[in-house]
C-alpha cells in the first residue's frame, strides 16, 4: 500500500477511545484523507447518541449508521444458538457481530469509491482478523489500515493523552478505563483491575454491570420463563409470538433482573495470548439453556452427540474470525438439518444466577414415559441378556487371549 494513494479511507467507528483519535490520526498520517466513519448498529443502544457530532466534529467528513440490528440476530446470533456454539463457556458476543459489521463495511467502502478500509482493534487480540478475514472475503483487494499496528501510541493511557491532546471528548476517564465491546446480545469488560485474575469481579459496584445485577442483588423469589421453538429458532416467549430480536431483548431485561449469564473467563485469544474478561450476556444464555434443553428430547442420541462436537469447531471458526468460509457454511447446513424437529416449549425458573428447568414439551419428543417408567411396560428386560453378551464379547474375548 502506498500511502500516497489514500486519498478517502472508510473508518470502522463506534465513537470510542480506539476510534475516536483514529480519524484525527488518519488525516495527520495519510495526506489529510478524507475519513468517512461507519457504525455498525448492532445493538448497541446509547452508544450511538451523538456520535455523528462527534465523528464530524474530529474530522470525518460524514457518518453512515448502518440498522444491523435484525441481520445480526438472524443470520449470526441465531445460527451460533442452533449449533450450540461457544468458545470456552464464552457465547462469541463479539465475535459473531464483527462479521456482519465488516460486511456493511465492505458495502460502504465500495458505494463511496474509498481507496482503504480502516478499524481501531489492536495487535494483541481477535478482532483484528476478524474484521480483517471479512473484508478480504468481500473486497479481497482492499488495502486495510490498522493504525494500532502502526503508530507509536503504546496504551489506553496514551490514547486519553493524544485524546485530550486533540481535543476529542471521551464517556470515559482513566478510573473507569475498562476496555467493553456492547450489543443486543452481550457486554465484555476487559482492563484494569481485571487483567489481574487473582482480582475477583466487581459486580455489586455501581456502574460497573450495565445488563443487569450481581446474583446478591437480585430478587429472593423466582421468576418463571417459557419459550417456543420452532425447528430450533425462538418465536416466542411467555406465549407471546415476537421475532427472536425481540425475544433477546426482552430475556436481557428479565435475565439481568435475576443475575442471569455472568461470565468470569481466562480465555486464550487466537493471537496466543491469554485473556481475562468479564462478560454479561443475560438473554442469551437464557435462550442457549432453553435450546439446549429441548433438544435433549427432540434429538437422537447419534445426532446429538456428534452436533456436541462439531459445536466445538464451529464455536472456533467464529472466534478465530472464519465465518464467511466453506466449513462454516457446512456446518451451519448440518445444523439445520438437525434442528427440522427441534420444535417445542420449554420453561425455565431464574433465581439469583441459576437456571432451573421447570418443564419441556414437544410433539417430536423422542422421550416415552411408557418405555422409560420404573412401573410396568413392555420394555423386555430379558432381551437384554443377549444384548449385554454381544456388546460385551469383544472384552471377554481380550480378557480370554489375555489369559493365555
Amino acid at each position: 500500500m502506498n500511502k500516497a494513494d489514500i486519498k478517502k479511507v472508510v473508518l470502522a467507528y463506534s465513537g470510542g477511545l480506539d476510534t475516536s483519535i483514529i480519524i484525527p490520526w488518519l488525516k495527520e498520517n495519510y495526506n489529510n484523507c478524507e475519513v468517512i466513519a461507519v457504525s455498525g448498529n448492532v445493538g448497541q443502544a446509547d452508544e450511538l447518541e451523538g456520535l455523528e457530532e462527534k465523528a464530524i466534529k474530529t474530522g470525518a467528513s460524514k457518518l453512515y449508521v448502518l440498522d444491523l440490528t435484525e441481520e445480526y440476530v438472524d443470520e449470526y446470533i441465531i445460527p451460533c444458538m442452533k449449533a450450540g456454539a461457544a468458545y470456552e463457556d464464552y457465547l462469541l458476543g463479539t465475535s459473531h457481530a464483527r462479521p456482519c459489521i465488516a460486511k456493511g463495511l465492505v458495502e460502504i467502502a465500495l458505494k463511496e469509491g474509498a481507496d482503504a478500509i480502516a478499524h481501531g482493534c489492536t495487535g494483541k487480540g481477535n478482532d483484528q482478523v476478524r474484521f480483517e478475514l471479512a473484508i478480504k472475503h468481500f473486497a479481497p483487494n482492499m488495502p486495510i489500515i490498522a493504525p494500532w499496528r502502526e503508530w507509536d501510541i503504546k496504551s489506553r493511557e496514551e490514547e486519553i493523552d493524544y485524546a485530550e491532546a486533540h481535543d476529542i471528548p471521551l464517556k470515559i476517564n482513566r478510573e473507569t478505563n475498562y476496555s467493553k465491546d456492547k450489543n443486543l446480545w452481550h457486554l465484555s469488560h476487559e482492563g484494569l483491575d481485571l487483567e489481574d485474575p487473582g482480582n475477583e469481579p466487581t459486580y455489586e459496584k455501581p456502574g460497573f454491570l450495565e445488563m443487569g445485577v450481581s446474583p446478591i442483588q437480585a430478587p429472593d423469589v423466582p421468576t418463571y420463563v417459557t419459550l417456543d421453538f420452532e425447528q430450533g429458532a425462538p418465536v416466542a416467549l411467555d406465549g407471546e409470538k415476537m421475532s427472536a430480536k425481540d425475544i433477546i431483548l426482552k430475556l436481557n431485561e428479565i435475565g439481568g433482573a435475576n443475575g442471569i449469564g455472568l461470565l468470569d473467563i481466562v480465555e486464550n485469544r487466537l493471537v496466543g495470548i491469554k485473556c481475562r474478561g468479564v462478560y454479561e450476556t443475560p438473554g442469551g444464555t437464557i435462550l442457549y439453556a432453553a435450546h439446549s434443553a429441548l433438544e435433549t428430547i427432540c434429538l437422537d442420541k447419534m445426532t446429538a452427540h456428534e452436533k456436541q462436537k462439531l459445536a466445538i469447531t464451529f464455536g472456533e471458526l467464529v472466534y478465530n474470525g472464519q465465518w464467511f468460509t466453506p466449513l462454516r457454511e457446512a456446518l451451519s447446513a448440518f445444523v439445520d438439518k438437525t434442528q427440522e424437529r427441534v420444535t417445542g416449549t420449554v420453561k425455565l425458573k431464574l433465581y439469583k444466577g441459576n437456571i432451573i428447568k421447570a418443564g419441556i414439551w414437544s410433539k417430536y419428543s423422542l422421550y416415552s414415559e411408557e418405555i422409560a417408567t420404573f412401573g410396568e411396560s413392555d420394555y423386555n428386560q430379558a432381551d437384554a441378556t443377549g444384548f449385554i453378551n454381544l456388546y460385551g464379547l469383544p472384552i471377554k474375548v481380550q480378557a480370554l487371549v489375555d489369559g493365555k
